[in-house]
């Protein structure tokens, strides 16, 4: 029973750093129709940016995502205007935008950093809290703070603000928001900004966990696009539940199958509810639809 708990407890933590990885990508994705192949060198860049901050500034990785969120929005800004925007009626076009953000980003940076690997310490490592025979550390139970408070304050900025209501609008028809005078294509940019801040946020919280290196953020992507099939386009806390469900499954498959085999389970999951149930979990507008829509 106690293995089983630990199990479990490991794939929560899991989760919570996949699902944190994955709402920016979600927002995009449910909105802009892009794959984002990007996101996890947009969150890569946030991990270096923490470790500027700490190397440079003396600032703990937690304090420094007060200028890394604005640093990443305003890249974000840049990039959707010089390489998102010009292709916005070439879908695929854009998709092989951010294909080649991908490289480029992974090769700046190994030029400035040379292939070599960084890590970034934090005074919270120290502390942790026991549950029974279980122990999280602080860093971990950080990430499922934010996972869940981000989660919740997007929730409300999507349902209470003007600018929310609009990205809602969009992401449900697009064509429709057009015509009740919304501007989408300024919907468009906002999106992206914020989506390029959330993945500067979620590198740097989970930076005090992993080695840096220029393509840490291939280890993220997959597992974002099937949290974010899994959860539903669009949705906040689609992202949190696939997440955790991605984690767990990761955690028991590695644990009680085999750690070569833990990826293809939980992918195989995410192919199987694809198939069933397009929509994902939280019954938000599936991959299927959106394609009829986009040609209608």
């Amino acid at each position: 029973m106690e293995t089983l708990l630990n199990v479990l407890v490991v794939g929560i933590l899991l989760g919570g750093i996949y699902g944190l990885v994955s709402i920016g990508l979600n927002l995009i994705f449910g909105v802009i129709r892009i794959v984002n192949f990007a996101q996890g060198e947009l969150v890569m860049l946030g991990m270096y940016g923490a470790f500027l901050a700490y190397s440079m500034l003396g600032l703990d990785p937690y304090v420094s995502t007060l200028i890394v969120m604005p640093a990443m929005f305003l890249f974000g800004v840049i990039v959707q205007r010089v390489a998102i925007q010009p292709l916005q009626a070439e879908s695929s076009m854009q998709i092989f935008a951010t294909f080649g953000l991908l490289t480029v980003l992974q090769n700046v940076v190994l030029v400035f950093t040379r292939g070599e690997g960084y890590s970034v310490a934090t005074k919270v490592a120290s502390f942790s809290i026991a549950i029974g025979e279980i122990r999280i550390t602080g860093t971990h139970l950080i990430i499922l703070i934010a996972v869940t408070a981000i989660s919740v304050l997007l929730h409300l900025f999507l349902q209470r603000t003007l600018m929310g209501k609009s990205i809602r609008a969009v992401t449900q028809d697009r064509q429709a928001a057009r015509l009740m005078g919304i501007n989408v294509e300024r919907t468009f940019m906002v999106t992206f900004d914020i989506g390029s801040a959330l993945a500067g946020l979620a590198g740097a919280l989970i930076a005090p966990i992993y080695t840096l290196s220029p393509g840490i953020g291939d280890n993220f992507i997959l597992a974002a696009f099937a949290v974010v099939v899994l959860g539903g386009l669009g949705s906040v806390a689609g992202a949190w539940a696939g997440g955790m469900i991605v984690g767990i499954v990761e955690a028991f498959a590695g644990y009680y199958i085999d750690p070569e085999l833990k990826q293809a389970i939980w992918f195989l999951i995410f192919l199987l509810v694809l198939v069933i149930r397009p929509t994902g979990l939280s019954g938000q507008v599936g991959a299927e639809e959106v394609g009829f829509r986009e040609q209608s």
